[in-house]
């Protein structure tokens, strides 16, 4: 069941967004600054226990509760490399229109205007995880380049076995799929109070789209009574100022 009236927040539309996407996956692991993939992941989880489907198995590093790892970064990439990580999540100060990404800075390297934390495993995790969502809140020029500044992973490769890659880029605006054969995204659907153009006007890579774009699939009712209990209790272990955040609009919507 949808909802046919704006009962839902921005946030709540793209946690049920990740959900969708991940659904079919096994193991999904999120970093530690990542609270919406996160809800995202725990949304999926949480439907399908209800539904009796298929396991979900979350690791969000840093988290004592959603977390089978004992060494962190050292013991995901070693599982990653075994093939026993389905989904991930990057992001990046800049991502181009062939899904490079950049975590290192903007400008010239090495000389960068802005330095960012910078690349820790994002390439080894891009070639390796079949499913890799990109996910920025933020839709501007600024993130959204023709070429990124540094390239710190790739979203293509040539003439090298990748299993990994990127399957979509998820925005505060809209939802991109990624062709790897033609190295260019595509728009699926924009949020609920934006348009086409407007994603094109704060997109600075070029990119194909439907002659009519489809809105975003809003969530559903069910979505959003288990998003805003179970979830965000679940969520507060490792993002508590986030699960914060989202009871006080689950308050506002009241």
């Amino acid at each position: 069941m949808q909802n046919s009236s704006r009962d839902y927040s921005n946030r709540e539309l793209i946690i049920a967004t990740i959900a969708d996407l991940l659904d079919g996956i096994r193991h999904v692991a999120v970093g530690a600054s990542s609270p919406m993939p996160a809800a995202g992941a725990m949304l999926l989880r949480a439907r399908n226990e209800i539904a009796k489907r298929e396991r979900v198995r979350i690791s969000i590093l840093g988290s004592e509760e959603h977390n089978f790892f004992t060494n962190g970064g050292v013991e995901l990439f070693d599982c990653t490399a075994q093939g026993r990580v389905d989904a991930f999540f990057l992001g990046g100060g800049q991502i181009d229109g062939q899904a490079n990404i950049n975590l290192v800075g903007a400008g010239p390297y090495p000389a960068s205007d802005v330095r960012w934390p910078g690349c820790f495993g994002s390439a080894f995790m891009y070639y390796l995880v079949p499913r890799v969502i990109l996910f920025r809140e933020e839709h501007s020029p600024r993130v959204f380049v023709p070429k990124v500044d540094y390239v710190s992973a790739p979203g293509t490769s040539e003439g090298i076995l990748r299993p990994g890659g990127p399957h979509a880029l998820l925005t505060g605006m809209a939802l991109f799929d990624f062709d790897k054969d033609r190295k260019r995204f595509t728009l699926r659907s924009v949020h609920q109070g934006y348009s086409a153009a407007d994603v094109r006007a704060a997109t600075g890579f070029d990119y194909d789209e439907p002659a009519v774009t489809p809105q975003t699939k809003a969530p559903s009712a069910e979505n959003l009574a288990l998003l805003r209990g179970r979830v965000t209790d679940d969520l507060a272990e490792s993002y508590p100022a986030f699960a914060e955040i989202l009871r006080g609009e689950n308050r506002e919507a009241a």
